[in-house]
């Protein structure tokens, strides 16, 4: 779940870097922004990872 929360944070940020008029701290936010949606990415991989092993293992006690 932690890959959506990552995204929500991004999507807030980059909001808030739209409502910005010095463009500066705009390109500040936007970067760190762009550093959440790879957390994101990160996050979702390893949730995918998680589950697929939580699935190979109740597929082991099965088969057992």
């Amino acid at each position: 779940m932690l890959s959506k929360e990552y995204l929500d944070t991004a999507r807030t940020i980059l909001r808030a870097a739209q409502t910005m008029t010095d463009q500066h701290v705009a390109g500040q936010l936007k970067a760190l922004a762009e550093d959440y949606e790879r957390r994101a990415e990160k996050a979702e991989h390893a949730d995918a990872a998680k589950s697929a092993r939580s699935t190979a293992r109740e597929c082991e006690r099965r088969v057992e």
